[in-house]
């Protein structure tokens, strides 16, 4: 923030003194931070988004969440997604559960396409079979 200045009016009831806390240089640095905030933006992905193409801007953060299940003593778990391109999304989190979800959040570093993905396995319970399918869950983001 900008140095602290006094700035003086004459108003109807007589001479206001008024502190003034931002500079114009400083106030522009201020509105600049500002708008770099308000443009990010946080784009959320779910089971239901498997097969999509979406756009985002450089500086949003995608966000994966991907929520297994269980049935008949069969655990349907997610692996932590991954992006398909390094260089256009860095991953900052990821991370399972033992209930099977899975989730993660990629940061848009440069413009570009890119697939995020994860798969979904079957870890069976003690005596239990799994059927040998893997699903793939995947959606293109075309970063701007």
């Amino acid at each position: 923030m900008g140095a602290l200045k006094w700035s003086t009016a004459l108003g109807t009831s007589g001479l206001v003194l008024a502190a003034v806390t931002a500079t114009a240089a400083g106030s522009a640095a201020a509105q600049g931070q500002a708008s770099r905030e308000y443009l990010a933006a946080r784009v959320v992905l779910t089971n239901a988004d498997s097969g999509r193409s979406v756009q985002a801007s450089v500086g949003d953060d995608v966000e994966v969440r991907l929520t297994g299940y269980r049935e008949r003593g069969l655990t349907y778990t997610w692996s932590v997604p991954v992006a398909g391109d390094a260089a256009v999304f860095r991953r900052t989190s990821g991370t399972t559960s033992p209930a099977g979800d899975a989730s993660a959040v990629f940061h848009a570093e440069v413009g570009g396409v890119a697939t995020l993905s994860a798969e979904l396995r079957c870890v069976p319970d003690p005596g239990r079979v799994c059927p040998l399918t893997v699903v793939p869950w995947k959606a293109t983001i075309e970063v701007k």
